[in-house]
């Protein structure tokens, strides 16, 4: 059985981890660089980073934070914000990160996709997509969960999957910094649909939202962001009480 993952996100902006409610309303959460090391000794199995301001505002991600956090720390991690070309991929993966996430451009463009995993491998290409239920229908939304598209969230993740994705980052924008659990029922659906892994995000409050979204959401992993900076939930602790509740995690 493979072992579930759990993942802490750090949303960057100028150089900051942010945190925010339903995407707006951020408020400082700390040094990325401090926070990676702190996750990493912490027992995190990944990490990842979002410039979530990059798409926006038409930059490319900070080299400089990703080649400091490969310095310090020895667990995967992800990074994404402002990614739309091969060369910004290649310098992202020599600068040390192990993974690059690609959302607004994606979507764009979807051939983005089909170049990285050919460039690149499957297992580099994340394709992360916020998705917003409207009336029923989960609605794909870009630039920060700013703009709504008129893709199906699970039309949009079964053709990135044929286009070469390696895994999936999913994040609800109704649950989104709500602490009121992970939208388990389309996760479900996405799991059922696709044959890549699927990262939950949105919605963690508790340590039972967690064992939630590995059960009922038949996630791969679990992203959180606000629970992690704020201590109020610690990873030795969650992990101790998945592994009670007969979920596989590395401990």
């Amino acid at each position: 059985m493979l072992t579930k993952r759990i993942i802490p996100c750090l949303d960057i902006k100028n150089g900051r981890t942010v945190k925010g409610v339903n995407f707006v309303n951020l408020r400082d959460a700390g040094d990325p660089v401090e926070l990676a090391k702190q996750y990493a000794v912490k027992g995190a199995d990944e990490l990842v980073f979002l410039d979530i301001s990059a798409t926006l505002e038409g930059r490319k991600t900070m080299i400089d934070m990703v080649l400091k956090v490969a310095e310090h720390v020895n667990i995967p991690f992800t990074v994404g914000g402002g990614i739309s070309s091969i060369e910004d991929v290649d310098v992202l993966l020599k600068s040390g990160a192990d993974k690059v996430s690609v959302n607004s451009s994606a979507v764009k463009r979807p051939e983005l996709v089909n170049e990285l995993a050919n460039k690149f491998g499957s297992q580099c290409v994340v394709v992360a997509i916020d998705a917003k239920q409207i009336n029923g229908e989960w609605i794909v939304h870009l630039a920060g969960g700013s703009i709504p598209t008129e893709l199906n969230l699970f039309d949009w993740a079964k053709e990135v999957e044929s286009r070469g994705a390696g895994e999936i980052l999913f994040t609800s924008m109704n649950n989104d910094g709500t602490k009121a659990g992970f939208a388990n029922e389309a996760l479900a659906k996405l799991s059922e649909t696709l044959n890549i892994p699927i990262i939950a995000s949105g919605g963690a409050g508790t340590v039972q939202h967690f064992v939630d979204t590995f059960k009922d959401g038949k996630s791969d992993a679990a992203l959180a962001a606000s629970v992690f900076h704020f201590g109020e939930i610690a990873i030795k602790d969650l992990k101790e009480e998945l592994r009670d509740n007969n979920i596989a995690v590395r401990l």
